[in-house]
């Protein structure tokens, strides 16, 4: 069947606009074939981006909360209403099977709409006893506002949850905000600014610059913009980090999170969360179990396990509803997952199942074997492999769990309370996960990590804290 190819362009200012530097063509990662292309932004256009939301803030930031609301929740009845046409788009332009995108924009994307309102809402600030004199004349108010112009800068593997989030809670709180999508997915990207388009938000509320690197580090860059929350790779985030100096950031960058099978844990349950901490979106999540640290006792049975259920997942077209696993979304990713299995077959490792690949798709694989000096152990891989390391101790474990520098999430498997305890304690991570997989998300709880895994926290009220600034206010009635 062939695929309707489709061009979109920039938002500046509530106006579409050509791309300064022509076009980039956006292709099936299943198929190779045209889906569409984009608009490729200068510098130049970002910085025009950037006056609009600079423009657009006061009158914004002064709109009543309830109004600003009201624009929210008329976008969210327009995003519930076209959650499966954008679920299409996702899977045809990045290769996330068809389940995934409307999970996605279900569970996800279309839901940061109406959380972000109910948080705004419910955002507090304080007011504070005066401790430096003895007197009852001071009155010390706290208060959160809006911090002016905000870039968000977004990955292709979750285009539309991970810049909804940002956004909605950028716009209910009275911040502006300058979008720079992935290249890679940038064509449903379009249709989540088309659902604000839609809904009435004033022009340059929200501006999408749509293109490549130059555009992204121009937005950032820019001296009027003052919160940056970028997601993606830590070489990125660390660049991001030193064009962006003295502004808000959240960074919420790469992950080398750990499964830790304990001697004791329930080994069926364990295995079922590998497969969906391995091979969920084929790997490609910063959450992604990168590192399956199982005790010697234990190995040879959970790797059995692990196999037999990577064994039949269903690998294909990512727009059949009964596909389990697409596609790598583009070359570079194939080519870093072939190269760490390679690298760990040479060095010793044993591949129990996959290790092939056909075009983009990489097969479903199980390394044992594996140690911690290897590429595929110290590096995030962000490909469907389960690499299975050997331990003998929980000492070993937590060692080996917090040697990698990244610190975004873990999980552990045990049926012991006091150890489980002892490794939430231990393991330097945003998120530790006891009997869950590390691809679990909770929407209203902090995310984010440490590390070489990024700095700050978004989500709930968390994200708000990142995109305001604090003001403290005294008053004297004596």
């Amino acid at each position: 069947m062939t695929t309707t190819v489709t061009h979109r362009r920039a938002l500046i200012d509530g106006q579409w606009a050509d791309g300064g530097d022509g076009e980039i063509e956006v292709r099936s990662p299943h198929s190779g074939e045209l889906v569409g292309t984009v608009a490729r932004c200068t510098a130049g256009q970002a910085a025009q981006a950037v006056a609009a939301a600079a423009r657009a803030f006061p009158g914004w930031r002064k709109t009543p909360l309830l109004d600003r609301v009201a624009l929210l929740y008329k976008a969210y009845e327009l995003c519930k209403e076209r959650n499966e046409a954008i679920a299409r788009q996702i899977s045809r332009e990045m290769g996330k099977t068809i389940r995934e995108s409307r999970e996605e924009m279900a569970e996800y994307a279309c839901e940061h709409f109406r959380r972000a309102s109910e948080d705004a809402l419910r955002y507090r600030g304080q007011f504070l006893p005066s401790t430096q004199e003895r007197t009852n004349s001071k009155r010390i108010v706290v208060s959160q506002e809006p911090a002016g112009v905000v870039a968000v800068v977004t990955p292709w593997n979750f285009p539309v949850d991970i810049a909804a989030i940002t956004i909605c809670y950028a716009l209910a709180i009275g911040d502006t905000v300058v979008w720079k999508p992935s290249e890679y997915a940038p064509l449903s990207s379009a249709m989540l600014a088309d659902i604000f388009l839609d809904a009435g938000f004033p022009p340059g509320t929200l501006n999408m610059v749509t293109g490549g690197g130059e555009a992204g580090r121009a937005v950032v860059a820019h001296p009027d913009v003052a919160a940056v929350v970028f997601t993606g790779s830590t070489r990125t985030g660390m660049e991001v980090a030193s064009a962006t100096g003295l502004k808000n950031r959240v960074l919420e960058l790469g992950g080398n999170g750990p499964i830790i099978v304990r001697r004791d844990a329930d080994l069926e349950r364990a295995a079922d969360a590998a497969v969906a901490g391995c091979f969920y979106l084929a790997g490609q999540c910063c959450t992604a179990a990168e590192r399956l640290l199982v005790h010697e006792s234990v190995r040879e049975r959970f790797v059995a396990l692990l196999a037999e259920r990577a064994g039949k997942l269903r690998v294909g077209d990512p727009l059949a509803d009964s596909t389990d696993m697409g596609p790598l979304c583009h070359a570079g990713v194939l080519e870093r997952t072939r190269q760490h299995v390679d690298d760990a077959v040479a060095a010793g490792a044993t591949v129990v199942l996959g290790g092939t690949s056909r075009g983009l798709y990489f097969m479903p694989t199980v390394l044992a074997g594996v140690t911690p000096d290897m590429a595929i152990a110290r590096e995030e891989t962000f490909g469907p492999v389960a690499p299975v390391i050997s331990v003998g101790s929980d000492e070993e474990a937590i060692d080996l769990a917090n040697a990698t520098g990244y610190g975004l999430t873990a999980a552990v498997f045990t049926n012991d309370l006091r150890m489980a305890w002892r490794y939430a304690d231990s393991l330097r991570h945003g998120t530790v996960l006891i009997n869950e997989t590390t691809n679990y998300w909770d929407q209203l709880a902090p995310f984010g990590g440490r590390g070489r895994s990024g700095t700050g926290r978004e989500l709930s009220s968390w994200m708000l804290d990142a995109l305001t600034e604090t003001k403290q206010i005294v008053f004297d009635i004596g």
